[in-house]
């Protein structure tokens, strides 16, 4: 008897043993969390500033019925507002829409960590041969064209983690729009740049959400 009893005794040890391992890892993850959490809350990382600095037009013919070809060379400036906190932006995308319909393919920027109060520019080409334009729009684009003035939209589209300490955070979308006003004829404020290319110089403030 005494013997099933000691068995019993040896079966039951480890797994209270097992169970406060378990709970103290418990315990010390929270602690962690609950760290991160409070960090977090002081700190409270501001959106990055996105700015449109220029564009230079190569191409922009919407001369063909319900079709566009453009080809853009855009500059954008990135700015990181965070004393404390850093931005991977681990995906960028930028491409050109008119009344919210894509007239360009999307064109990517590479993967950059953004330092406290950091700048960066980018300064991508983005482009569309041939892009479908509904009948509608075709319409109104090429009466704003003929008009003089031709309203876009830049926008950037991605995902961004952000950095406190040694702490990075999940995955962000962020979303920039950025107005862009191009010109035609003799109302062009353009700047001719080569044989065929003209340069539009912004300082054009972009919406950004996350």
């Amino acid at each position: 008897m005494s013997g099933s009893k000691d068995c019993g005794g040896h079966h039951k040890s480890p797994r209270k043993k097992f169970r406060r391992v378990i709970t103290c890892i418990l315990i010390f993850l929270l602690i962690i969390l609950i760290t991160i959490l409070l960090i977090w809350a002081i700190l409270h990382p501001s959106k990055p500033n996105f700015t449109l600095l220029d564009t230079t037009v190569y191409a922009f013919n919407a001369t063909t019925v319900n079709f566009l070809t453009s080809n853009f060379q855009i500059t954008v400036r990135s700015q990181n507002p965070n004393d404390d906190i850093g931005i991977y932006y681990d995906r960028l995308d930028v491409y050109a829409t008119y009344r919210d319909q894509e007239i360009t393919l999307r064109t990517r920027f590479p993967p950059t960590y953004q330092g406290h109060n950091e700048v960066n520019i980018w300064s991508p080409i983005i482009y569309g041969t041939m892009v479908p334009i509904s009948p509608e729009y075709s319409v109104a684009l090429g009466a704003e064209q003929m008009a003089g003035s031709v309203f876009l939209v830049i926008k950037i589209d991605g995902r961004l983690r952000w950095k406190v300490g040694t702490f990075v955070t999940g995955r962000y979308h962020i979303h920039a729009r950025c107005p862009a006003y191009i010109t035609f004829g003799e109302q062009s404020d353009g700047v001719l740049v080569g044989e065929n290319a003209v340069k539009f110089q912004f300082y054009s403030r972009c919406s950004v959400s996350l």
